[in-house]
């Protein structure tokens, strides 16, 4: 929430589109047992009015994947990305040096001493990182949501009161406070204590357009301990241009962990109307996959039943979620600080393409844990489609 009211409902249920809504986010960094199935619930969350005091978001342990906005229009997705944390030195001589894991070399944010990245030179802020927003010249900001999450103990215990409150700033603007205008929650285990929240800022993204976009105040813990530390944020943004191709657009989140080796993180799209030799890409949003832990993966299966591994060069199909922030396999925008292995924080675009070759009416996108497990939060999907 920026100012304005908002009053959001959603129907969850596992396999059937949902319609727009807000929920809640939330779980835990290692899951000792597969998935359940997606239980159907009904949440509400509402938001009082400008001015008025905002109540502390209700939290639940879990947070199946539901659609959060879908349209079919002339147009795309773009999203700016950044982790909010990184590592400060090494915690034993065996591991890679922290200056190295920076530019790429394997490493987990439990082998380091992690502390804040800070780029704004704000003496009452305590992290701050900038990432570049791509809407293209001349278009129109459809939906804008801003997601942000991670682990809230680890040298520290950060209070999960303040998990719904962050400060942005559009590019070239002052901070503006934005609360969490979903149900959100986390779950707290014997090692980590995560956590997602978001906000839909779709009037600030559309007064402050393309260019460099800073989030601070994320609510994550520094230090080292077993589970490590991590965090980051990501802004999804939808958008409408008349010259652009007609394409459908769909948003899902949630807050789910993996546990290693499961199989059972599924969303599935229904209702497409993609043709053969359709364009399109997908985007994910993770947290806690380590670069060089193995077993993680992404697949999606069109409604011809050939299943097609998600991944690309720098997101090995056994190795997917491995802390980086990419598109298409390369690094394609401009990031402060712009690190190649994020430690704990995954937000990837994925050419969907090959999966369209035949077209398609349905996806089916399932996720496979990695050996210590990770968390899914975020889904984003465009495809082509018929005029």
């Amino acid at each position: 929430m920026i100012s304005s009211p908002i009053s959001d409902k959603v129907h969850s249920c596992f396999v059937p589109l949902i319609e727009n809504g807000d929920r809640v986010m939330g779980s835990s960094r290692r899951i000792l047992g597969t998935l359940g199935l997606l239980s159907c619930l009904v949440l509400s969350g509402n938001v009082p009015t400008a001015g008025a005091a905002a109540p502390a978001p209700k939290e639940l342990p879990r947070v199946p994947f539901t659609q959060r906005y879908q349209s079919v229009q002339h147009g795309g997705l773009v999203r700016a990305s950044n982790s909010g944390i990184s590592c400060r030195r090494e915690q034993s001589p065996q591991v890679e040096l922290c200056s190295d894991v920076r530019r790429g070399a394997a490493g987990v944010n439990s082998e380091y001493e992690m502390f804040y990245s800070e780029v704004d030179k704000d003496p009452d802020t305590y992290n701050s990182t900038r990432a570049e927003l791509k809407v293209p010249q001349g278009a129109k900001v459809s939906y804008a949501r801003l997601y942000w999450g991670g682990n809230l103990r680890v040298g520290e215990q950060k209070p999960p009161q303040d998990n719904g409150r962050v400060l942005v700033a559009e590019p070239g603007g002052a901070y503006k406070e934005v609360l969490a205008d979903t149900v959100m929650g986390h779950r707290t285990d014997a090692g980590s204590d995560a956590y997602q929240a978001s906000a839909d800022v779709t009037p600030l993204v559309r007064k402050g357009g393309a260019g460099m976009w800073t989030v601070a105040q994320m609510n994550i813990a520094m230090g080292n301990s077993e589970v490590g530390a991590w965090g980051g944020w990501t802004l999804v943004v939808a958008y409408e241009h008349p010259k652009e191709p007609v394409r459908r657009i769909s948003l899902w989140d949630g807050f789910e962990g993996l546990a290693a080796g499961a199989a059972d993180g599924l969303v599935d799209l229904d209702g497409l109307d993609a043709p053969a030799g359709s364009a399109g890409r997908v985007g994910v949003v993770a947290y806690d996959g380590d670069r060089g832990v193995l077993g993680d993966s992404l697949t999606v299966t069109a409604d011809s039943g050939r299943r097609v591994s998600l991944s690309d060069a720098e997101n090995p199909f056994n190795d997917v979620m491995n802390s980086t922030i990419t598109e298409f396999g390369h690094q394609t925008s401009v990031r402060q600080p712009d690190y190649v292995n994020n430690l704990g924080y995954d937000a990837d675009e994925f050419d969907l393409s090959p999966a369209l070759s035949g077209g398609a009416r349905s996806l089916s996108f399932r996720f496979t844990g990695e050996g210590q497990g990770q968390f899914l939060g975020v889904l984003f999907v465009q495809t082509d489609a018929r005029r």
